[in-house]
């Protein structure tokens, strides 16, 4: 068998790279949460969902914590579901509950399955990264790290997510 060089293997890379970024269903893969509970995207149809991808060690996740945790109380009657999914790793799960007393959180704290992390976090491993959906499950929009204006900017786009209205009727 010949081996491929090492240009060959990025060639091939780029070809196959839009295949893995091609949207694909909300709901094929999960996270655990509470009692080693399952949920999954379509769970939470109707509702405008952040999914958050954060570790506790990380200091761009602490600095987005309290805006999302204000975010939840503020827009969760409108139809907000912010979900917390722990990435930091088999010794950061154990921090996760002190993590969430510290902030006040409120909002569901998982920890997702490997599909779901090769799902969004395939091609940037940087966190945080919050993934906006609409009541749809439709992405919306993605952010890749936090600073000053991303939290603006991810308030924005909830709030026309939510002003969009409920549900699309599907028609038979």
């Amino acid at each position: 068998m010949k081996r491929l060089d090492v240009r060959q293997f990025f060639i091939i890379c780029l070809l196959l790279f839009p295949c893995a970024c091609a949207k694909r269903p909300a709901n094929v893969a999960g996270w655990t949460v509470d009692n080693n509970r399952a949920a999954k995207l379509s769970d939470y149809k109707g509702k405008v969902i952040v999914l958050d991808f954060y570790a506790t060690w990380c200091e761009p996740c602490r600095a987005e914590t309290p805006r999302l945790v204000r975010l939840q109380r503020d827009y969760g009657p409108g139809g907000l579901q912010v979900i917390g999914l722990n990435v930091g790793g088999e010794n950061d799960r154990a921090q996760v509950p002190a993590f969430a007393k510290e902030f006040g959180i409120e909002y569901p704290l998982g920890f997702p399955d490997d599909a779901l992390v090769n799902q969004y976090l395939t091609d940037n491993q940087n966190i945080p990264q919050a993934f906006v959906f609409d009541r749809n499950g439709e992405l919306v929009k993605r952010f890749v790290g936090y600073n000053s204006t991303s939290g603006g900017e991810l308030e924005r786009i909830i709030k026309g997510a939510l002003a969009a209205g409920p549900v699309a009727q599907q028609t038979r």
